[in-house]
């Protein structure tokens, strides 16, 4: 068992050539230079050879690889740190430590909405399985990362052929509540708002934000030795109820467009790819995930399908993100769950003009985009890495094919080079026999199949692998492997990234309603009792939430705890809607609401007469009691929303002499605002739409707001009896006649 990577790798410096760590793997000196044996021959080969191109070196590997091997390449999973960081995933788990203390050696039964596998130890899975792809979600301190991570590869350095180990992660320098597989993991590294602030941020105050957003995220992931993110969302918002909303730069191509075009870069560490110093850069969700049909999410089968109504749209608003992040060589593209509804579709044409075939197959086993738009048209050169459980659950469009058919189907036909949910070696290996041993001579395929599209071969797995030892090879993950846990600590911590993250906190702030009341200067508050409360979904979140907020303000203002008595109210809003991986008994709700009746849906998501009850809000109702009381006395109510969806925001407006949004930004931040300390220069990246009346759906299924078309442009498809006077009839209109829509945000006179 190797001992604990981080105090023990040592280290050879090469001139003008990499620096090379190793724990166990021989180095060779040859020229006056140092190579590690990666490849066990103890000479210099085209593997070992660090001068030699990544595409190279990883095409000369693959042919030393078992097909075992090479099928363990094709899966990633979750997988669980030790007993520091008891897994998400695994509630009551025990983990059993190596000696270093740092990996879990435990079994586990591990049963998700992604799938089910009993597991082995971490060394068992590396050594025995020879699994290199996992994911982690635990939300570690810097030295902790480094040292897992470290301690991973100096077991990958103990097998007979060396291949490091790329662990994936979900981003973690954006604020935001931590939830499985959205939010895994925050507040460790240094911290922006949420991507729909960042998106604000920089509407209002400049590219800027993001260059400086991305270089700290390279920083403080290569530093702890985390090399590969999935991250960030090229999907343009146009349907709402999308509750992954939250994770998009909002509904506008051409914003997302140029985020795109500058993050992918600083965060890979150079405008051709990724770098030794660079962090690979998974974009997701291609073709883009917004266009669904009334808000369904496709982790269950009622959002399965993507609807584009809208001639168009597939390329007008859909596709500009991915098209940016190809050009400046995103390392890998992860496709949606869903598949194209060619049956509730206009036509649509490619980056060609060619109208699009829509195979009913969802987008990860979809060779007319993956295969024919992505990579022929495009020019996408990277890896695809499928989304989570493609082939057990989320398995829309191939439901008839069985499993290692869906794993030939995903990698051969369509083009997928790794498939995330279980490590599904098993699977794979039966895809690979089938192609040889008569299987389908007693076999029957669905009409259109052929056994040469669901089964592997050598030539389709070289491929492949290739790719994501490309992107190993010039990661330099190879060459220096490891990283100072200590140095991680230092570099997490640097207060020159934390000021600008806090920098971007107050520039995410949009300012949206105003009567004069803000900024809250000393003349305005002097002799004023303030009340103030922060609202959430859950009642004890709210409670934990307003007592920090008091706290916040006790310096600023008199606080008094009862609303009667008070003559200025500052109310903290942050509603929630739905659940990420349940589907609702009707339409994600996204009114701010207490026990409202709504109806439910069919079989079909059509609305239906019978009706359940919808809260986003625990306490809604008494913004409008304590806006009355505190208006009753000649006073104030300054009110802030936090947006991770694009609520209904009328019944906190209308009893509001102030509002602000916030996208998952720090409370302090939105003070700061209020009080004048800054002045609000953010900008909406998304429309909040009107009312219920504008995301009604007919008895057909079909939303009087095209699901495919973003915020913005939706007016040009509402119907003239909807618009008013200035020809609009999908954003809302406040009290003093402001449209909330994209780009709009007020400033302080």
């Amino acid at each position: 068992m190797a001992k604990k990577a981080s105090a023990h790798f040592r280290t050879y410096r090469n001139p003008n050539g990499p620096v090379i760590t190793t724990v166990a793997r021989p180095i060779i000196e040859a020229e006056g230079l140092y190579f590690k044996d990666i490849d066990g021959s103890g000479t210099v080969s085209a593997v070992n050879d660090w001068r030699l191109p990544a595409a190279q070196r990883a095409a000369a590997y693959v042919k030393l690889m078992t097909a075992d091997e090479k099928i363990a390449q094709l899966f990633i999973s979750d997988w669980r740190m030790g007993p520091k960081y008891p897994s998400p995933r695994l509630p009551g788990h025990v983990a059993a430590p190596d000696e270093s203390g740092v990996l879990d050696e435990a079994e586990v039964h591990q049963k998700t909405i992604f799938g089910e596998q009993h597991l082995p130890g971490t060394t068992t899975l590396i050594k025995d399985w020879f699994a290199r792809h996992t994911i982690v979600r635990e939300n570690a301190q810097p030295e902790d990362m480094a040292d897992y991570l470290n301690q991973l590869q100096a077991v990958a350095e103990e097998c007979e052929r060396f291949v490091p180990v790329s662990v994936a992660s979900n981003s973690r320098n954006e604020n935001g509540e931590l939830v499985f597989g959205m939010n895994d993991a925050g507040g460790v590294f240094p911290t922006w708002p949420g991507t729909l602030g960042i998106a604000a941020a920089v509407k209002g105050s400049g590219i800027g934000v993001a260059d400086e957003w991305a270089q700290a995220v390279r920083r403080s992931w290569e530093a702890c030795n985390l090399r590969k993110g999935y991250m960030y969302m090229a999907d343009c918002m146009t349907d709402p109820r999308w509750q992954r909303s939250y994770g998009t730069f909002g509904e506008d191509p051409a914003l997302i467009s140029e985020i795109m075009a500058h993050i992918i870069p600083l965060i890979q560490g150079s405008e051709e790819g990724v770098t030794d110093t660079g962090v690979a850069v998974t974009t997701k969700h291609f073709p883009g995930g917004g266009a669904r049909e009334n808000g369904f999410d496709p982790h269950y089968a009622a959002g399965q399908w993507n609807v584009y109504a809208t001639p168009g749209s597939l390329q007008k608003y859909h596709m500009p993100g991915f098209k940016a992040a190809v050009e400046k060589h995103t390392s890998s593209i992860m496709p949606y769950y869903s598949k194209p509804a060619a049956h509730k579709s206009a036509v649509q044409q490619d980056c060609q003009g060619q109208d699009v075939c829509f195979d009913p197959y969802g987008f990860a086993y979809n060779r007319v985009f993956i295969h024919d738009i992505l990579r022929g048209q495009m020019g996408f050169e990277g890896y695809i890495n499928s989304d989570t459980g493609i082939v057990h659950n989320m398995k829309w469009g191939v439901e008839m094919l069985d499993e290692p058919e869906r794993i030939g189907f995903a990698v051969n036909h369509a083009g997928v080079d790794v498939i995330s949910g279980l490590f599904d070696n098993a699977y794979g290996r039966e895809a690979y026999d089938r192609a040889t041993n008569g299987y389908y001579d007693t076999h029957t395929l669905p009409e259109g199949i052929t056994p040469d599209m669901v089964t592997l071969n050598d030539a389709v797995l070289d491929r492949a692998v290739s790719r994501t030892l490309t992107e190993m090879f010039a990661l330099g993950m190879f060459e220096n492997t490891y990283r100072d846990a200590r140095k991680a600590v230092e570099i997490c911590a640097d207060p020159a990234d934390w000021a600008h993250a806090e920098a971007a906190h107050r520039q995410s702030v949009v300012l949206l309603k105003n009567d004069g009341t803000l900024p809250l200067t000393a003349e305005r508050c002097a002799g004023k009792k303030v009340y103030a409360e922060a609202f959430c979904k859950k009642p004890e979140a709210g409670a934990a939430a307003t007592r920090a907020l008091r706290s916040m303000l006790a310096e600023d203002v008199t606080l008094t705890a009862d609303y009667r008595e008070a003559d200025m109210a500052i109310l903290f809003v942050s509603p929630s809607s739905g659940d990420y991986f349940t589907a609702t008994a009707g339409y994600l709700e996204l009114d701010i609401c207490e026990d409202k009746k709504v109806p439910n849906v069919d079989e079909l998501c059509r609305p239906m007469q019978e009706t359940h009850r919808e809260t986003t809000l625990s306490g809604a109702g008494r913004i409008a009691e304590i806006a009355a009381s505190v208006h009753a006395r000649g006073g104030k109510v300054i009110a802030n929303i936090n947006f991770p969806l694009a609520w209904l925001v009328g019944n906190v407006e209308r009893h509001a002499d102030a509002l602000t949004a916030g996208f998952e930004t720090y409370p302090a931040a939105t003070l700061d605002i209020l009080f004048g300390r800054c002045c609000p220069t953010g900008k909406l990246p998304i429309t909040l739409p009107r009312g219920d009346e504008v995301l009604a759906v007919n008895q057909d299924g079909v939303c009087i707001s095209p699901n495919d078309v973003p915020g913005y442009d939706k007016d040009r498809y509402m119907p003239e009896a909807m618009k008013d006077e200035n020809g609009k009839a999908y954003a809302y209109r406040d009290a003093h006649g402001s449209y909330y829509e994209l780009n709009f945000g007020l400033r302080y006179e």
